[in-house]
């Protein structure tokens, strides 16, 4: 049984952010100032303190089974990472080891360890010293130009602890995945779900979040004090009730087309019949289990998913985030740019869009048969 644990907290404003317990129940006070200061001082999502606490309640789970002080945790990250990695609680003694984490996850713990201790050095919670075991400081002069910019060469600062991960292969769901999904569906509400996931690439917290204001389904919006022309969707983000969040601080617009239109016409339809949903402001509503007319949880997508998987007949289960991928690789397919591409998904960094540019063997079959072959002079 583990000792630590994340947890989540609701305060008195009705947002919420996790934090660390201990097996008395009580909060990790230096990690619960960290995790309060990142959802309420740098405004992050509720989403991105859960991953913090999970993170931080195995260093804590750590430092508890060897004896060790957190403060002097960094001189022996080394250590954690291969605890990390082969560390399993329900293993048996002797038992030979095996991989329990995999590189990305184990640097996904790594990055959320080095920004607690980045703040612990500076609300003076530790020694600032302990950076330099957190940090490798290297010069920049090897990077491209693009990558380093207009700034001079000089020196920058890199993870000591970072694991080689194997190349990202995107899991999206292929096209006649979600027709199959489509078919499966038993209303116009659940159908408009899985289009819209697939049509506008949207997060499943983004989705959820959406009221019917945000919704711009007119040719001309002037009418609505939308300057934007063409149908389309406004991803803000908000605190909603019921846990749905855009990832994003900042706001974007994601055109729409025709076949996500219909859909959404054939929903409102279905939504407008049903007498509690109609007062109710969000997008997505509870029409036919839980409380009728109540916004949807994000979960709910992902219960709703694993139910169309099944009943679809599918050999895996599709999950709301994979409609997104899937939409991401039909846009670059289809010849958008890496900006393009960026804005529509709502990405803070180029570098999150980079994935989905890895063109596939057949493309590349393509690319090679387009270039001519020479011939001689004359011939």
């Amino acid at each position: 049984m583990r000792s630590f644990r994340s947890f989540p907290v609701r305060l008195p404003s009705g947002e919420r952010y996790w934090t660390v317990l201990d097996s008395s129940y009580r909060p990790v006070a230096v990690a619960d100032e960290w995790l309060l200061h990142v959802r309420l001082g740098q405004d992050r999502a509720e989403s991105t303190t859960q991953a913090y606490a999970t993170s931080l309640s195995l260093l804590w789970e750590w430092c508890a089974a060897t004896g060790r002080d957190w403060r002097a945790a960094p001189g022996e990250l080394g250590r954690f990472v291969f605890w990390l990695r082969y560390y399993d609680s329900d293993g048996e003694p002797g038992a030979p080891r095996r991989v329990v984490r995999n590189a990305g996850r184990v640097n996904s713990v790594m990055a959320a360890v080095r920004e607690f201790f980045r703040h612990a050095v500076a609300v003076g919670a530790v020694d600032g010293r302990v950076l330099d075991a957190l940090f490798d400081v290297v010069d920049d002069i090897g990077l491209p130009a693009e990558v380093r910019g207009d700034r001079p060469t000089g020196l920058r600062s890199r993870p000591r602890h970072r694991l080689c991960e194997p190349e990202r292969v995107v899991d999206a769901a292929a096209d006649e995945e979600v027709l199959a999904l489509v078919r499966a569906c038993r209303s116009a509400r659940d159908r408009f779900i899985v289009l819209a996931l697939w049509r506008i690439g949207n997060r499943r917290g983004e989705l959820a979040g959406l009221r019917l204001q945000d919704v711009h389904f007119v040719p001309h919006a002037s009418r609505l004090g939308c300057r934007v022309r063409g149908e389309h969707v406004h991803v803000r983000r908000r605190d909603n009730p019921n846990g749905a969040m855009a990832k994003s601080r900042r706001s974007r617009v994601v055109p729409a087309d025709w076949l996500l239109v219909q859909a959404y016409d054939q929903y409102l339809l279905e939504r407008n019949a049903c007498l509690p949903a109609r007062p109710c402001d969000f997008l997505l509503v509870n029409l036919f289990r839980g409380q009728i007319g109540a916004p949807m949880r994000p979960a709910a997508l992902n219960e709703l998913f694993a139910a169309l998987s099944r009943r679809a007949g599918l050999s895996r289960v599709i999950r709301p985030h994979m409609l997104r991928h899937g939409f991401a690789t039909n846009v670059v397919a289809a010849g958008a740019t890496l900006d393009e591409l960026k804005e529509l998904l709502g990405h803070v960094s180029f570098t999150s869009s980079e994935v989905y540019i890895h063109p596939d063997r057949e493309r590349l079959r393509d690319a090679v048969d387009r270039v001519g072959s020479p011939r001689p002079a004359g011939g």
